[in-house]
């Protein structure tokens, strides 16, 4: 057997085990959606040039991956399908990056356009992260448009991550995983917590992941960007270098209900990309790959991204992700990108290459 059977084997009871709280109502739209097993890639070697993003260039890379999904060339249709009128609708960005990956105001510009085409007003509309510091920090602030609200649960980031005061008691994933030193009879300790703004504030969510590595998790794309962004106690996954349990904890919150039934869409930016070191990007790892991806299932986007970072680690002479071993800039023992596959198995979307129709579309 090897190592990824093993893990498997012994993950998928733990994350079947998660217990979760939750009256949200599933509908056709929850996780892996309207299109399960497709994913669309958009490439255009004008997306980004002397480092600057062009706006031009991604807006047709926005308006064909939408096109390209959905079956209709009509942008306003597009969105339709998955916004209505009276929906407030979330879009969850990522932060952890900045500088150097962090995506970029003409893609959120072209998701806020898109969704106003649908008929959805800015005033309902909310960019969010987790963390209010880093996303101040990231300028993320200083891209809306106006009216266009913002949101965070915390402050900032903290070690220890047990308070509840922005997330909801009433929804959460009770897991028999604690951080060392703390007791699994803790509540707060196994628990972690929604926040708000996904239970009260939004009732559809547009997921804004990046291309990139990830040292415990192995890639951090569609599925991390809302298991470690929508939630509290997410430290207790990778709470050191050996204590690494990403591999069931991610798609154990990604399932949560409220979770899995409000998010429609993901379109990850990989513009810019990052095949080392992450989640913080250092320049040195950072690559232009200047593709988007679009799909409504996780599994199959993140299945597609993984390799995609492998191939560019292979380029320069790297080990895939699963294969890597600790050095100077990547120090956990053992990567988790299996958290895809166990996603997978979780019904949460296709894994397997063969079933995946994954559309390559090569722009200017």
């Amino acid at each position: 057997m090897t190592r990824r059977e093993w893990f498997h084997a012994a993950a998928l009871p733990l994350a079947l085990s998660a217990q979760t709280q939750s009256n949200t109502a599933p509908s056709r739209l929850a996780m892996p959606g309207l299109y399960k097993g497709r994913v669309v890639e958009v490439a255009h070697p004008g997306s980004i040039s002397g480092g600057v993003h062009q706006a031009g260039p991604i807006r047709d890379m926005m308006r064909r991956g939408m096109a390209e999904l959905t079956g209709t060339m009509d942008w306003a249709a597009a969105w339709k399908q998955f916004v209505q009128p009276g929906d407030v609708v979330g879009i969850k960005v990522n932060p952890v990056g900045a500088p150097h990956v962090i995506g970029c105001a003409e893609v959120l510009h072209e998701i806020i356009g898109g969704l106003n085409a649908a008929g959805i007003k800015n005033r309902d509309i909310v960019v969010y992260d987790r963390y209010r510091r880093q996303f101040v920090n990231a300028k993320f602030d200083k891209w809306l448009p106006e009216g266009v609200r913002w949101s965070w649960a915390a402050e900032d980031y903290e070690e220890i991550q047990q308070g509840i005061e922005g997330y909801d008691p009433e929804h959460y994933l009770d897991m028999a995983l604690t951080r060392p030193g703390y007791d699994v009879s803790n509540e707060r300790a196994r628990r972690s917590y929604a926040a708000r703004f996904i239970t009260k504030e939004v009732n559809k969510l547009i997921n804004l992941p990046l291309l990139k590595d990830h040292q415990s998790a192995g890639v951090t794309l569609a599925l991390k960007n809302l298991s470690h962004g929508l939630v509290n106690n997410v430290s207790r996954s990778h709470a050191s270098k050996t204590h690494n349990a990403c591999g069931s904890f991610i798609p154990a919150v990604c399932a949560l209900p409220v979770i899995r039934n409000k998010t429609v869409l993901h379109i990850m930016d990989g513009i810019k990309a990052l095949y080392h070191g992450g989640p913080g990007a250092r320049p040195e790892f950072v690559w232009e790959q200047k593709t988007l991806y679009f799909a409504t299932d996780p599994v199959a986007m993140d299945h597609i991204g993984w390799m995609e970072i492998d191939r560019k680690r292979s380029s320069v002479g790297m080990k895939p992700v699963a294969e890597d071993r600790p050095g100077k800039f990547s120090t956990f023992l053992s990567r988790q990108p299996e958290h895809v596959e166990i996603a997978g198995a979780l019904g949460l979307g296709v894994w397997d290459l063969a079933k995946i129709d994954h559309h390559k579309v090569k722009l200017g």
